[in-house]
């Protein structure tokens, strides 16, 4: 009996293994870098949202000025820094350069969303090209962003920066993001349909048609929410928008978090609006463990001769697919090596955090970011 239950097992184990290799292989040949096209296009706004950045902001808003391909204005929203951010801002001369005090915050909203939508009422651009504080556009990435929503039809394009990773903890955490789109998303169908529920983004990239931006409601629309990454491009589709994603990684670089305590932070602002739900969350957990984790487990346990030779070849092809995909979603996106074989264990550190997230939800309450506390609701 035991016997038969490790060959279901690891058989089970290659099938889910299978998934996200199958979805690599589609998704990353069509998740390409766009490029500038000879029709350069209206202005595009660059719209950066900074509390307390002053680390970050006079390289994101000098890699920002220094667009090319198309005319570009830079907004920088300054939202209650207590740090020298609007000073360093105020002391890059460029007329293109703007430094936009924003408002106390209302109840009801998350710091984000009213930053953006405060900067997108001050925006003049065809195109609002919303980054986080500390992404670092290349020179070509407004242009070739803006091309992308003229060629495709889309009222929204985004991608994953390159991530960054200058500690081992970033590196148990931050190439979730990448894996998770590319091994589950499938972006066909997210281009042949509007439905918003294939609608996906990346908070820290994203290029929005402006006149569509404010005709579905822009931010304020999803005001509450700490995820502005997976609600935006669902908001757009529900107005009959089209929404896109491209490879990022040669567009724009962004160091995310410092270590594994602000990885751990970070990610667990928005687990709620993601993965961690009581319907979603034991789906994820089962797919993940078996693709991802549990082959790791079979194989030596095979090697020493604990398994019937069925479950230890199906367990020691499931560890190959899922080796396979993670080494060609990492490569692609120019992520660390050590990344690769690191992946079981950065899949047992995601489901932890959203499992500290799920079962902490009730007594904490709340979400803090940035010094702010903001309700958990069911977004």
């Amino acid at each position: 009996m035991l016997d038969l239950a490790l060959v279901v097992l690891a058989l089970l184990c290659l099938v889910v293994a299978l998934q996200p290799v199958l979805f690599a292989g589609m998704n990353l040949p069509l998740l390409r870098t766009p490029v500038p096209d000879a029709g350069a296009g209206g202005l595009v706004s660059i719209l950066i949202p900074a509390r307390n950045e002053a680390a970050n902001i006079a390289r994101t808003v000098r890699a920002a000025l220094a667009s090319t391909g198309v005319p570009v204005e830079v907004l920088v929203g300054d939202d209650h820094s207590t740090d020298a951010t609007p000073e360093i801002v105020r002391g890059i001369a460029d007329p293109r350069l703007r430094l936009v005090p924003v408002p106390a915050l209302p109840e009801g909203w998350t710091g984000k969303n009213h930053a953006c939508a405060h900067l997108a009422e001050q925006a003049r651009g065809a195109h609002l090209l919303f980054i986080d504080a500390d992404v670092h556009l290349e020179p070509v990435a407004a242009a070739a962003l803006a091309a992308q929503a003229r060629t495709s039809g889309a009222a929204l394009v985004s991608g994953v920066p390159r991530q960054v990773m200058g500690s081992p903890g970033e590196m148990l955490t931050v190439p979730m993001i990448n894996f998770l789109l590319v091994g589950y998303l499938p972006v066909p169908m997210m281009r042949a349909s509007r439905d918003p529920a294939l609608g996906a983004a990346c908070g820290q990239l994203v290029l929005v048609d402006r006149a569509a931006y404010h005709a579905a409601g822009g931010h304020g629309a999803i005001r509450e929410t700490l995820h502005d990454g997976v609600r935006l491009p669902r908001l757009m589709r529900a107005a009959g928008h089209r929404t896109d994603l491209v490879a990022g990684h040669r567009l724009a670089a962004c160091r995310m978090y410092a270590g594994f305590r602000q990885s751990w932070a970070g990610f667990s602002k928005n687990a709620h609006e993601g993965m961690a739900t009581p319907r979603a969350l034991p789906v994820w957990t089962a797919l993940l463990l078996l693709g991802q984790v549990v082959p790791w487990l079979l194989v030596p346990a095979g090697l020493f001769g604990l398994l019937p030779f069925m479950a230890f070849a199906a367990a020691l092809a499931a560890l190959a697919l899922s080796l396979a995909a993670r080494a060609a979603i990492t490569l692609r996106s120019r992520e660390p090596l050590p990344t690769i074989l690191l992946h079981p264990a950065t899949v047992l550190v995601a489901l932890a955090i959203q499992w500290n997230v799920l079962l902490r939800r009730e007594r904490a309450g709340a979400a803090t970011w940035k010094g702010r506390s903001y309700p958990v609701g069911g977004a």
